[in-house]
């Protein structure tokens, strides 16, 4: 099981981005305990010196699913500015959202197509006379690299098969950008109501808030019971 969540601050402030920051802390080392695999594929960093404005994570392993779930949602941290320090505001929120997970690249002969070229530049007589640089194309999605470090065709089909895999995981995670920001976008703003977690102080450790489920049982038992007298 593989999943992508994004953490974002959003159009929060720096503090917004020193929450991120510690939930991106929180998120590697609760899934570490879990015995997921937390990969952090993309960061963003925040304006202050230790901050992350965005971060996106793949999260692998059976109880990725139910990982994910617990986190997606809005966070809220109660604590005073760790910027400003006469700052009243005391409740911040960020944002955690679900996209849609990278598929990887296998490579096969039948998706690159290999072309020979000359070398262009300084070289002297053999790169005027040999076509020693390697045009790769990944002909599903048409991207391609030219290598022409090495005077070895052999050598420079390797580089170029290399940097092709790059070029197409960079492809892919701009997608998968593009997808939360407009996720964002239409979101506009983090939804401060009901936060999925919450943490409080310098030392970032959890709040645990009462759910009030024994309030509403309660409530349901009592009008069924009037219900029953009626």
């Amino acid at each position: 099981m593989e999943k992508i969540i994004q953490i974002t601050s959003g159009r929060g402030s720096a503090e917004c981005t020193w929450v991120v920051a510690q939930v991106l802390k929180k998120v590697l080392q609760e899934a570490e305990a879990l015995g997921l695999v937390a990969t952090v594929l993309q960061r963003e960093a925040g304006s202050e010196n230790g901050t992350v404005a965005s971060a996106m994570v793949q999260i692998t392993g059976n109880e990725a699913e139910e990982f994910v779930a617990s986190w997606v949602g809005t966070i809220q941290w109660i604590g005073k500015s760790t910027f400003r320090k006469f700052h009243k505001r005391s409740n911040w929120f960020i944002g955690i959202f679900e996209g849609d997970t990278i598929q990887s690249n296998t490579f096969s002969e039948k998706d690159i197509q290999y072309q020979a070229i000359r070398s262009s530049g300084a070289g002297g007589q053999h790169v005027n006379k040999v076509s020693s640089a390697i045009r790769a194309t990944h002909v599903p999605t048409g991207i391609s690299v030219v290598s022409m470090d090495s005077r070895s065709q052999h050598q420079n089909k390797k580089l170029a098969t290399e940097r092709l895999l790059l070029k197409l995981n960079e492809a892919q995670l701009n997608l998968l950008k593009q997808q939360f920001q407009t996720q964002w976008t239409n979101q506009l703003a983090v939804e401060r109501g009901n936060p999925i977690r919450t943490f409080e102080g310098s030392d970032f450790k959890k709040l645990k808030v009462e759910k009030k489920f024994k309030a509403v049982r309660q409530q349901l038992k009592n009008e069924l019971k009037n219900e029953k007298y009626r």
